[in-house]
C-alpha cells in the first residue's frame, strides 16, 4: 500500500525546505543573532528561490562570522571581495555590500531600541498575526505591515528590505503565521503566539 502523503505546506518539497518548514518557518523568533540572519538571508534571495539560499545557509554562518551583527559591520572591501569569491554564497556584489550596511544599520537600531527584537516585533504589536489560509494562493507576497516595515527600514539605512523581502522575514520569524490550516504546524505555531 503507498505511503499516505504527508499533509504540508505545498512549497516544501524536498528535505531540506521540510526540516525548515518543520521547526523554523513561523515559529516567532526573538534572538537578535537570528533575527539579523534571517534580514541577511532573506534579503540574499532576492531574485532566488529559498531553495537556493537553504542549500547554501551552512556556508552563510561560516563566512559571515555566525552572522554577528558587529563582526560584520567591520567587513572591510578586501573581505567583501573575498565573499564574492566564495562559490558556498550567493556572489553578487550588491548584496554582499548590502549585508554590511545592513549590519551597521542593525547595531544602530539596537543601541536606540535595546534590541533589534524590541524595534522589529513593534511592527505586530509584540504577537504574532495567526493567519487562516486554506489555500496556498491565498497567502499575499506583501501586506500593509510590511510595507509599513519596509519603509522604516529603508529610513534607518538597510537595503534589500522591499515589502516582499519583509513579509519573507515575517514568515520566516514567525511573525505572522502562514502554515495553510490543513497543515500541523498552523496549530503547533499558533500555540507558540
Amino acid at each position: 500500500m503507498p505511503a499516505t502523503p504527508r499533509k504540508t505546506c505545498p512549497w516544501a518539497k524536498n528535505d531540506l525546505a521540510l526540516a525548515y518548514h518543520d521547526t523554523e518557518w513561523g515559529v516567532p523568533l526573538h534572538d537578535d543573532h537570528s533575527l539579523f540572519e534571517f534580514l541577511i538571508l532573506e534579503g540574499a534571495q532576492a531574485g532566488l528561490s529559498w531553495d537556493t539560499i537553504l542549500a547554501k545557509r551552512d556556508r552563510y554562518r561560516v563566512v559571515y562570522d555566525g552572522f554577528d551583527p558587529a563582526k560584520v559591520a567591520r567587513y572591510t572591501e578586501a573581505k567583501q571581495r573575498t565573499l564574492l569569491d566564495d562559490a558556498g554564497i550567493v556572489r553578487n556584489r550588491l548584496k554582499v555590500a548590502s549585508s554590511v550596511r545592513n549590519a551597521k544599520a542593525f547595531l544602530d537600531v539596537q543601541s536606540e531600541f535595546g534590541s533589534f527584537d524590541a524595534y522589529i516585533w513593534g511592527f505586530v504589536d509584540g504577537a504574532p498575526i495567526v493567519n487562516t489560509f486554506k489555500k496556498h494562493e491565498q497567502i499575499p507576497a506583501k501586506t500593509p505591515v510590511a510595507e509599513a516595515m519596509s519603509k522604516d527600514l529603508k529610513r534607518r539605512g538597510f537595503n534589500f528590505v522591499g515589502p516582499t523581502i519583509c513579509y519573507a522575514f515575517m514568515q520566516a520569524t514567525g511573525m505572522v503565521n502562514d502554515h495553510l490550516v490543513s497543515c500541523p504546524r498552523h496549530a503547533a505555531c499558533a500555540k507558540l503566539a
